[in-house]
């Protein structure tokens, strides 16, 4: 009997969704997290309902990727669309705020797959020449996600409860799961699955401990002791895998993709773009809302430009991985990323809410070549065999890099607000935190709204240098890519010609 091909079209569908339900969840619960807060009691825990995903979803990721080149991608897919259904709905069924966590914990375990795992499919399905543009498409689920969450979030929450912020996602989850069942098809594999369960182990304490030290750092009082704590578990967690990865026959992530120095720039630079891709998205809001007085249902249009044009830019990026080297692409799509980080690091206090629609949008251009570049460049660097490692890595290197950023861009304008409080007496954090949300901003003295708009200002003003600094550090991370230059196809054709001699 004749297999049945996989339906390119369901399957992408399902890709898409699967995407946007795991974009949409990191942003939807902070809309609702107030009213849970407000009815499980646990104003002291709120920030873990938050933080506990984004640590088990980055944890899981590298594991989900060495999963799917071993056992296939749909098996690996639908454990985890499984995981996260069970997640959302005893997320919905919680009677308190430990319990909330902990399904939060369980429904990031099952994020974990979704993101990583529908690349490497959409790696599978779709050749060279349109595997740029289909990830362009998938993308723009995260910008959709980040204008939506806040409209649907605040509209079920009114009309339902905070409950169904979870629910939602089982039937929308459960029709994801039958797509995938009926019209993904992958060949069997015959070969004995070794799972390295004891470099599993290291790497996911790895994960875990440095990506909480990046949580504590966010903290308003941060505790040196359990960061130190952190840093060090991380530390020697990292140099326990590190050593059985060098051993044993099934690494989770091979030695060797290091070897490749294109391969650890593309995702270097992936880390520190994704990085200040948090400083526009975050915090451009902030902008709007704190100093131009912007309500909160519009503030999150400043950045859509940048969503749109990220599709533009990884329709192009189809073009040039084609007749570029990846370090000449990379230096293209910086040039537009470094043209916003250079406006926004000075622009004035004064600065109109149409002119972040022209920054945004060109930045745009710049995340989407980037992205698009490096998760396609990844996968053509490595055998056929290494794709899903491959790409789960550079979702892990994004992850890492916004998480990093996130925390010390905190820290940046929290150094910079304290500044000028310290300068101008009558102000406080308190009067800051009012002035943020346009509804409260109006209980603030009117005589003092200058200058809490300038320091607002001076503390964004750090938050936007800093990212500079990261755009120019990327740029010299992407020249140490010297050597021959070749675009991601001919590495491709020489990586095949070199396993068909062997």
């Amino acid at each position: 009997m004749q297999q049945r091909k996989t339906n390119v079209v369901a399957v992408t569908i399902a890709i898409y969704v699967a995407t946007f339900m795991s974009a949409i969840e990191g942003t939807i619960v902070s809309t609702a997290l107030p009213t849970i807060v407000g009815d499980l009691h646990g104003v002291s825990l709120m920030n873990w309902v938050f933080s506990i995903y984004l640590l088990t979803n980055a944890m899981m990721t590298p594991i989900y990727g060495k999963l799917t080149d071993l056992v296939g991608r749909k098996p690996v897919m639908q454990a985890g669309l499984i995981i996260f259904i069970i997640g959302s709905m005893m997320s919905g069924l919680s009677n308190s705020m430990p319990v909330l966590i902990f399904w939060r914990a369980i429904q990031g375990i099952g994020a974990g797959a979704l993101m990583p795992v529908s690349m490497t499919i959409i790696a599978d399905i779709y050749s060279f020449e349109r595997r740029a543009k289909v990830l362009g498409f998938n993308s723009s689920a995260w910008g959709i996600a980040s204008v939506l969450a806040p409209l649907i979030g605040g509209l079920i929450v009114d009309k339902l409860s905070w409950h169904w912020i979870f629910f939602i996602n089982v039937p929308v989850g459960l029709i994801t799961l039958f797509l995938f069942q009926f019209y993904l098809r992958e060949p069997k594999r015959h070969n004995d699955v070794k799972i390295d369960y004891l470099g599993s182990w290291w790497l996911m304490l790895f994960l875990l401990c440095l990506m909480l030290s990046f949580q504590l750092l966010g903290n308003a009082t941060i505790s040196w002791t359990a960061v130190i704590a952190a840093w060090v578990i991380s530390a020697l967690s990292l140099w326990l895998f590190i050593r059985r990865e060098s051993r044993t026959d099934e690494p989770v992530i091979s030695m060797d993709l290091f070897k490749n120095r294109t391969f650890v720039i593309q995702n270097a630079v992936a880390a520190l773009v994704s990085g200040f891709l948090m400083a526009v998205e975050v915090y451009i809001p902030t902008w709007t809302q704190g100093i131009l007085g912007v309500p909160a249902s519009l503030a999150g249009f400043a950045v859509t430009p940048s969503s749109l044009m990220w599709i533009v830019g990884s329709f192009v990026t189809g073009r040039l991985l084609a007749k570029w080297a990846p370090r000449r692409i990379l230096y293209l799509s910086l040039a537009f990323i470094l043209v916003t980080s250079i406006c926004l690091a000075w622009l004035p206090v004064t600065t109109a809410f149409p002119w972040f629609f022209l920054i945004t949008a060109i930045g745009g251009i710049g995340f989407g070549i980037t992205i698009t570049a490096t998760t396609v460049t990844s996968q053509h660097l490595v055998p056929a065999k290494n794709v899903g490692v491959a790409t789960s890595f550079n979702t892990l290197s994004r992850t890492i890099g916004q998480t990093l950023m996130i925390s010390i861009f905190g820290i940046a304008l929290n150094v910079g607000m304290n500044q000028g409080i310290q300068q101008h007496p009558a102000t406080n954090m308190a009067m800051l935190n009012k002035l943020i949300n346009p509804q409260t901003a109006t209980e603030l003295p009117q005589h003092l709204l200058p200058t809490l708009h300038r320091i607002l200002y001076t503390g964004l003003h750090w938050v936007y240098l800093i990212g500079l600094g990261l755009v120019i550090l990327a740029l010299l991370v992407n020249s140490l890519d010297r050597g021959v230059q070749k675009t991601a196809a001919e590495h491709a054709a020489d990586l095949n010609h070199n396993q068909g001699e062997l």
